[in-house]
């Protein structure tokens, strides 16, 4: 059975521009969009009137970390079960936000891969994952966090050697990964390294992509400083996550090549403005030392014309997954990009990057109705996110 929704101001995350008087026709059976138009919406047995409200894709947020609680900011000797619940109540805050579709970025256990499997199985529902297991770091490095109260586990896979890549990027892809995180620098939240350290080197870097590739996997490089974020491209990731200190030329080579930034901004505001007299002293004294060249490099490479994907980090400290997206947004702008660009970054470049385009990331025929109905144009201003009334999951109202 079609259910038409009629009467909205539509954004369908493909144009600029509001499409006025829109109406979308839903199958009901498969959770996809039949067809969009504008005027006289067809006839249907279920009609929704949206009464000139503005419609527009779900959210994509493509760099979370849901195992993680920003509050209590425990990193090490976490459980699979702790873990677990706390990932369960973190993709609660993000649906509730509009975000329908989440790359996770680095899980202790695989919880996300576990999890991606049960919602294919349609055993659970809500706002989906495309997951990345454990990351691939140093020994010592940014990753190497201790797992399991007896210290039996570690956060990350330690690849010290080609072989070690290779090995671990296919127990991923055996365990069910779609996107393959790499730790190329160190990192803010790391206590034994500085953000421009190599952690990872070129040569494994590209045992890493070659491996990813060669299975339809993505990659996606933690890369703060410079050198790191120059291994990061000559090896062909997808995408640089974070890219503090990115230059001119490499957003013109990340311009020209299709390569995503993920810069999640929010992750080193909500560490200055929450974190002073709650966090260790070298977390707050890195991210003292780079957030202005962070925020300066990051606006060079959007007036460039680099694809930024929103992307939030969420899960680190005081870096919360209801508003976050929509803070992520707000920074994004305040850099220089246009409302529209900003809302790229959240609908059709973030899909595009986690190369889930043909289903999701723009409202058109065939692809899945995840939708948001706000009360106020999101083209005018990314806050009217914060107007949000109701979210649609494949065509039902979830919240």
């Amino acid at each position: 059975m079609n259910i038409i929704f009629k009467n909205a101001n539509l954004f369908d995350g493909q144009h600029a521009q509001l499409q006025q008087n829109s109406w979308l026709k839903v199958d009901d059976l498969t959770g996809k969009v039949v067809a969009t138009g504008t005027g006289t919406a067809p006839e249907a047995k279920r009609v929704v009137d949206l009464q000139g409200k503005y419609l527009m894709p779900g959210l994509i947020n493509a760099h979370t970390h849901i195992m993680m609680n920003p509050v209590t900011n425990k990193l090490e000797y976490l459980s699979e079960t702790e873990a677990t619940v706390t990932a369960l109540n973190n993709l609660q805050e993000l649906l509730k936000a509009g975000v329908t579709y989440i790359r996770d970025c680095g899980c202790a256990f695989d919880v996300d891969v576990k999890l991606a499997k049960l919602q294919q199985e349609k055993v659970l529902g809500g706002t989906e994952i495309m997951p990345s297991g454990r990351p691939m770091t140093m020994t010592g490095g940014h990753g190497d966090f201790i797992e399991e109260p007896d210290g039996s586990a570690t956060w990350g896979h330690l690849t010290d050697s080609e072989d070690a890549m290779r090995k671990a990027v296919r127990q991923e892809f055996k365990r069910g990964a779609k996107n393959i995180k790499v730790m190329a620098t160190g990192g803010v939240m790391s206590a034994t390294d500085e953000v421009d350290d190599i952690e990872l080197s070129l040569a494994e870097l590209k045992v890493a992509v070659e491996e990813a590739h060669s299975k339809h996997m993505t990659v996606a490089s933690h890369a703060q400083g410079n050198q790191g974020i120059q291994n990061s491209l000559v090896a062909g990731v997808d995408s640089i996550e974070h890219g503090i200190y990115i230059d001119e030329d490499q957003a013109a080579f990340m311009r020209e090549k299709n390569i995503f930034l993920v810069p999640t901004l929010n992750a080193p505001t909500a560490i200055s403005q929450d974190g002073r007299g709650k966090l260790p002293e070298y977390m707050l004294r890195k991210n003292d030392l780079v957030k202005s060249d962070f925020f300066k490099n990051v606006s060079q490479a959007i007036k460039q014309g680099v694809k930024v994907v929103v992307g939030t980090d969420a899960g680190t400290p005081f870096n919360f997954f209801g508003k976050g997206t929509w803070n992520e947004l707000k920074l994004i702008v305040e850099l220089g990009a246009s409302s529209a660009q900003a809302l790229f970054g959240a609908t059709k470049y973030a899909a595009e990057l986690l190369k889930i385009d043909d289903l999701y990331g723009t409202l058109a025929a065939g692809k899945f109705a995840d939708f948001l109905i706000l009360d106020d144009n999101p083209l005018e201003n990314v806050g009217s996110l914060e107007s949000l009334k109701a979210v649609y999951k494949k065509g039902k109202k979830v919240n």
